[in-house]
């Protein structure tokens, strides 16, 4: 069991918060973290991690990490981090990186050939692909066969498809090695596949808890479909306006009405509302 109990003053996106989280993850689970950008998300895995100092108590199994009397140095907490960017050592082998955490070659080869990364084990990473350097960054998280795997957004700068082969090594990871893993994440598809139990941050608390199918499902009633996007462009055809919606990896077009153009500003967060295949926008 993970018992997280931490304070810290922060600055986030909207000025000054406090970054106040009680929670309690059980071994193995594998947990989201989403919400806004500055909610605290970051700050929290750093918290975690012992990367940055904090008020109140961690606890894991029979392990005090933090209480009022000490912090537990990074070193001696059992995680692994993986970073957004990576943090290879470019002037290392893909093997050597993972070597360089523990001289254990039979578990860097193990894990190379489970992320199919075993070819390339002689490699730089300048010369590896974004997706390939990131599946090096998680084996390297892996090599001291840590209780808790932290990830900070680790597959946001892939594209689509290396993303989808990616959350395929990460979650036969998770299940093999047995960790309770803690992700980052914006995206409500990857957290519905890998995820058993999502917390949503925003201005440093918790606000929401639960599956991702509890809170990213939105459709009620008749609605065929809910969608969260943002507004790309408002245009003008004849009679009629149209709004222009990214959402994931698409763009849409919607049929607004005069009061909605007004209404609605380019660049703001909007839900995709449609019954009977007659989409709607709403704030």
């Amino acid at each position: 069991m993970l018992e997280i109990d931490v304070h810290k003053p922060l600055q986030g996106s909207a000025g000054e918060m406090n970054l106040d989280v009680h929670l309690t993850i059980k071994e193995h689970d594998f947990i989201a973290l989403s919400g806004e950008s500055g909610s605290g998300k970051t700050s929290l895995l750093r918290v975690l991690a012992g990367l940055e100092e904090s008020a109140g108590s961690i606890r894991f199994a029979d392990e005090i990490w933090l209480d009022e009397k000490r912090s537990l140095p990074a070193r001696k907490r059992a995680i692994g981090f993986v970073f957004q960017d990576y943090a290879l050592f470019s002037n290392m082998s893909v093997e050597q990186n993972l070597l360089y955490v523990k001289k254990d070659r039979a578990l860097a080869t193990h894990l190379l050939e489970l992320t199919h990364l075993d070819a390339l084990k002689g490699r730089l990473p300048s010369s590896l692909s974004g997706g390939q350097k990131q599946r090096v960054s998680l084996c390297r998280a892996l090599m001291n066969r840590p209780r808790l795997l932290l990830m900070d957004e680790p597959l946001s700068a892939l594209d689509p498809r290396m993303r989808t082969q990616l959350q395929d090594d990460i979650l036969n990871l998770h299940k093999e090695f047995g960790t309770t893993t803690i992700m980052v994440s914006h995206d409500p598809s990857e957290i519905y596949r890998l995820a058993n139990r999502v917390f949503v941050l925003e201005q440093g608390k918790i606000i929401k808890e639960g599956t991702a199918k509890e809170l990213f499902l939105k459709a009620q009633g008749s609605q065929k479909f809910s969608l969260r996007g943002e507004l790309l462009d408002i245009i003008k055809a004849d009679v009629i306006y149209i709004g222009v919606v990214s959402i994931g990896q698409q763009i849409v077009e919607v049929v607004l009405d005069e009061k909605e153009a007004q209404t609605l500003r380019i660049g703001q967060s909007v839900q995709v509302n449609t019954k009977a295949f007659s989409p709607s926008l709403s704030q």
